[in-house]
């Protein structure tokens, strides 16, 4: 995709933003713009169709499309992230399987694996495998092509597994209605003796089963820093926008414009310099990752640790920065800032509600764990 191509795609998304935070639900139109724009194959290698992009390049696009809409820019990089995990949990058969429909159909899948939501389980009968329950927290589930699930089987040991998302006995629920991020369709899948096929479990070498497989939780950690930067970003453009069109100096500024209020100016170079920080550090982590990345089955578990380590870092400055940023904006921008029709405050809600997927603190506890006792990260489906 173009940078041309991806400004275009970022207006369209940013013209409607505003109100589709308000609706809610599943932004249908918009996500066809993404399948039209050609962003849902851009991990994949052109051997199937895709642009083969490497992920700075890739974790950058997700950065610039949550700059102006951090729900459609989630359900993009669960994209990228589902794709890489059918490669590092499967067979290199079912990854060229699974890659080539994705790039001849354009699909879009959507997310139902939640390690954390153990109600689903899978039974076999009569030879058969049948999946039963539900799943909470299932981003991009609605309006998807496939999706990406798990399940406990018999000996409590967790499947994941790839599957067409109309497959009979999949109910798709239209019930995510948060404060934020709204449009995830990150709503409740319910599974009624929905048939699993062996050859859509991944099995070889399976859910964190190798090193390199552990880099999975790590490709998820990052999309979220990107998110959250993206988020930042998109808020200080907001409030710039806003402050050189509607600002007004204080009364006893001694200024006659905004724009050379030193108070302004001061704020801004604070939220600035925030910002900075965060974009080089994770930049940083993401060539890390490309470099663990292409280590493969070499890569080992000291090399995984420390890209861990870059990743909990950026994940604990990029939360206190789009945190930080999304709130201070209307220091700057003023009381008129805050009329309910400009939803301005759906910067701070959309990062507030995602950034307690998984608690930071446990991110500063492995960092200081490494400083402290060098112990590495342990892999988990959140580290």
């Amino acid at each position: 995709m173009t940078t041309t191509a991806l400004y275009l795609l970022k207006q369209k998304l940013k013209e409607t933003a505003a109100q589709r935070d308000q609706a809610g639900g599943t932004a249908f139109y918009e996500r066809q713009l993404i399948r039209d724009s050609g962003l849902l194959r851009l991990s994949l290698s052109r051997e199937f169709s895709g642009d083969a992009q490497e992920w700075p390049v890739i974790f950058h696009t997700v950065r610039e499309i949550a700059s102006v809409d951090s729900s459609l820019a989630h359900i993009l990089g669960f994209q990228y992230l589902i794709l890489a995990t059918i490669q590092l949990f499967g067979t290199p058969a079912q990854a060229a399987h699974f890659f080539g429909e994705t790039g001849r159909d354009n699909l879009f899948w959507g997310n139902a694996l939640n390690p954390l939501d153990t109600r689903t389980l899978a039974t076999r009968v009569e030879g058969s495998l049948f999946i039963n329950g539900h799943k909470s927290f299932c981003s991009g589930a609605r309006d998807s092509d496939c999706l990406l699930i798990s399940a406990l089987n018999e000996e409590g040991r967790l499947l994941v597994a790839a599957i067409p998302s109309s497959r009979e006995g999949i109910s798709i629920h239209d019930d995510w209605d948060n404060i934020g991020q709204r449009q995830t369709d990150s709503g409740s899948v319910e599974f009624k003796q929905v048939e699993l096929f062996d050859d859509e479990i991944l099995s070889s070498p399976g859910p964190l089963g190798s090193t390199f497989a552990g880099l999975r939780p790590l490709i998820a950690q990052l999309s979220f820093c990107n998110i959250y930067l993206g988020i930042a970003l998109g808020a200080l453009e907001e409030a710039v926008e806003f402050t050189k069109t509607q600002g007004r100096p204080w009364f006893n500024s001694g200024v006659q414009e905004i724009a050379k209020d030193p108070y302004i100016l001061r704020r801004y170079g604070e939220l600035s310099a925030e910002i900075r920080a965060a974009v080089a550090l994770t930049d940083n982590a993401a060539l890390n990752l490309q470099a663990a990345w292409e280590q493969g089955d070499h890569l080992t578990p000291e090399q995984r640790g420390q890209c861990a380590l870059d990743i909990a870092a950026a994940k604990v400055i990029t939360t206190k920065t789009g945190l930080q940023v999304s709130s201070q904006i209307f220091d700057v921008m003023g009381a008129r800032a805050t009329t309910a029709s400009l939803r301005l405050d759906r910067y701070w809600r959309n990062v507030r509600v995602h950034t307690l997927h998984d608690p930071v603190d446990y991110k500063l506890r492995d960092l200081g764990d490494w400083v402290l006792n060098q112990h590495l990260p342990e892999p988990s489906f959140y580290s």
